[in-house]
């Protein structure tokens, strides 16, 4: 028999069996901190220069932003070693420590290794036409300028909860959030107010 059922003394449990076998955890090429998707690079960006930000977000990029070592040319280009070095001088001593660890690690790997390549992974001309479109719409529904930090915080949230692709969802969130801020001037005072985070609302209005 293939199967067979064992009957133990009452009160007593079974002993689970102890395995040799290593467990191994399949990595995926994002998952390695010389891979840097530039997007998330911007939408962390975007969450620590977002004005009133709340401490739980700014740790979350930060600690995020820790996994990854940017090449020098991805510092420059995306500014984000300029956002974290800000964040040094944050009010919060331990924003500050996270930043300041951040950046000291960035310097250093950079320093002793400048001679390494790194991956970067972009979205696609087609891609960054229809999101500009989306920054766009939103931007006229919320009243607010289209180079402000919110508009830009809220279109990679979208995206980034659309699992960074412009998808059918993506697209129903954008129209959703629209809507929205059309014909709801309540919401439209929330998220001006920063009295509703960025995430929260995205994920309210996520389809």
């Amino acid at each position: 028999m293939d199967k067979f059922v064992v009957r133990l003394p009452k009160g007593e449990t079974p002993i689970p069996s102890k395995s040799n076998e290593k467990v191994y955890k399949q990595a995926t090429i994002e998952s390695l901190r010389r891979v840097v998707v530039i997007e998330d690079i911007m939408r962390y960006k975007s969450i620590l220069e977002l004005p009133q930000q709340n401490k739980d977000n700014l740790l979350t990029a930060l600690t995020e932003l820790s996994k990854k070592i940017p090449s020098r040319e991805v510092l420059k280009s995306t500014k984000i070693g300029h956002a974290v070095n800000k964040m040094r001088k944050h009010l919060d001593p331990e924003v500050r420590s996270v930043a300041a660890k951040v950046y000291t690690d960035w310097r250093t790997f950079i320093e002793e290794n400048s001679n390494k390549p790194a991956i970067e992974v972009r979205s696609d001309k087609r891609s960054e036409g229809l999101r500009s479109k989306a920054r766009r719409l939103t931007s006229e529904a919320l009243e607010v300028k289209e180079d402000s930090g919110l508009i830009d915080n809220i279109e990679r949230e979208v995206f980034h909860q659309s699992s960074r692709l412009v998808s059918s969802s993506y697209r129903r969130t954008v129209r959703a959030l629209v809507f929205a801020f059309k014909h709801n001037p309540d919401i439209r005072t929330q998220v001006k107010d920063n009295t509703i985070s960025v995430n929260q609302l995205v994920s309210k209005y996520k389809k």
